[in-house]
């Protein structure tokens, strides 16, 4: 039988997941500036192409550094609230350790 996991209480839940939100909230700040200074260093280097080329280099960066914040953020919801330790290991008699 599993354990109950701590997101299972609603107080730990809202925390947790207020916690997540303001953490993606920071990380699209910091996805907008880091994709803004890298057009900005491409506006530099090759001078105006596209616009089109610009709004690509933009939204690709923003997007690829809010899919990695959102899936480490899961992450570390995960361990950190305890929910990683409430499931139940088929293999825990496997273990040699």
């Amino acid at each position: 039988m599993t354990a109950p996991s701590p997101l299972d209480d609603p107080h730990n839940a809202t925390h947790a997941w207020a916690h997540y939100r303001r953490l993606l909230k920071w990380m699209l700040l910091a996805s907008m500036l880091t994709a803004a200074a890298a057009d900005t260093y491409l506006y530099g280097s090759v001078g105006m192409v596209s616009i089109h080329f610009f709004i690509a280099a933009f939204l690709g960066i923003t997007l690829t550094m809010m899919l990695m914040s959102a899936l480490m953020g899961l992450v570390f919801l995960s361990s950190g609230t305890g929910h990683d330790e409430s499931i139940e290991d088929p293999l825990k008699d496997l273990h040699d350790w």
